[in-house]
């Protein structure tokens, strides 16, 4: 009896609370399963001006999907332990960090391997940066107990040209201001230094107020350094480029491993492997942000790749298995063949079609 009175007042109580329509902000338009063995991946990359969009699957190598035909139209020999993808038209190169701590460089038209060079001998080789002020491309090795290796070569032939090592655990890709300088993130010493692009010398370094620093972007027109945080309480951020102040701060989804910013339609976005989120975020200004809300997506899909033309975003994952936990609460999952998934997100809502730019900052 208590039960069916339960039930009829959480009906009352339904009927008589408002109801608040979230309307789509993206919706899934696509989703198309490749052939796979139990392979994890890593970053995606589209190829500027191109439909190609080239996936780091590790066991299974770099994958090139076409995302107007929703095929694969080429894959990179010799690619296994692909870990993450950079291309560049101009100088018909792609080059890509490699888990056993090699870069690997190919001609970017013809999919040609063109060399394959060591860099980490004990591996990791997480990501790889261009900068355009010289020219010169980073590969950032990944996880270490004590220390993050870089490797500077330069982009037109692959030459390495120097190596530093900075006393940091673990870092993540930077991201350059065109203009000389490097904004550089310490994953778990919740640091951002502003190094020299050249020399890759210190100038900068600040605190930053969260948990794990993981994605960052620059962007230039508001000269704002905008961060993605992982963490019990994962935010996004917006830093001042010149004094390094936080200017804005906004929840977002767990286990943020990719962020887009489209310029067209003012939005940032992330996505969040931890609980299978999209994070979408309106940006009115240089310090104006607001949360528009997240999208439910699929468990695993951490990645992303934003198509700067049409708004819509790339992400994949794949179906799992997960071992029971071991000693340290760790539990690993083993990916099933055959249900890798490249998933396409349409932009909806009121500003999917691009408004007019809000007042530019400096820069």
């Amino acid at each position: 009896m208590k039960f069916r009175i339960s039930m009829a007042l959480a009906g009352v109580a339904a009927i008589a609370a408002p109801a608040f329509a979230a309307e789509p902000i993206y919706t899934l338009e696509k989703a198309v399963t490749l052939p796979s063995t139990d392979s994890d991946w890593d970053y995606i990359k589209l190829e500027p001006h191109s439909p190609r969009l080239f996936i780091a699957r590790r066991k299974d190598g770099l994958t090139v999907f076409d995302i107007k035909t929703q095929k694969v139209v080429g894959q990179v020999e010799n690619s296994v332990g692909a870990n993450g993808p950079l291309l560049l038209p101009q100088f018909n190169r792609g080059y890509v960090a490699m888990t056993d701590g090699s870069l690997l460089s190919f001609e970017l038209k013809s999919l040609k391997v063109l060399d394959r060079i060591p860099l980490a001998k004990d591996g990791g080789l997480n990501g790889v940066v261009y900068d355009a002020a010289t020219k010169r491309i980073h590969a950032v090795v990944g996880s270490r107990q004590t220390e993050s290796a870089w490797f500077t070569l330069d982009a037109a032939t692959g030459k390495l040209l120097s190596t530093k090592v900075f006393p940091f655990k673990k870092m993540d890709d930077p991201s350059p201001d065109g203009k000389g300088h490097l904004f550089a993130p310490a994953r778990y010493d919740k640091i951002l230094m502003q190094l020299d692009s050249a020399t890759l010398a210190e100038q900068a370094r600040w605190n930053v107020d969260c948990e794990q620093v993981v994605a960052v972007e620059y962007q230039a027109h508001t000269d704002r350094i905008l961060i993605g945080c992982r963490g019990d309480k994962p935010v996004f951020l917006a830093l001042d480029a010149s004094t390094g102040t936080e200017v804005a701060r906004v929840p977002i989804g767990k286990g943020i491993d990719g962020m887009g910013v489209d310029e067209v339609r003012h939005r940032i976005v992330t996505t969040n492997g931890g609980d299978s989120s999209m994070t979408v975020i309106e940006q009115a200004g240089p310090d104006s942000y607001k949360l528009l809300g997240n999208i439910q997506t699929r468990p695993q899909a951490r990645v992303m790749q934003l198509d700067e033309a049409s708004g819509r975003v790339f992400t994949v994952t794949a179906d799992a298995t997960f071992a029971a936990p071991d000693a340290k609460g760790v539990a690993a999952p083993t990916f099933h063949p055959n249900s890798f998934v490249v998933m396409t997100y349409k932009p909806e809502g009121a500003s999917a079609e691009g408004r007019a730019g809000f007042l530019r900052g400096p820069g």
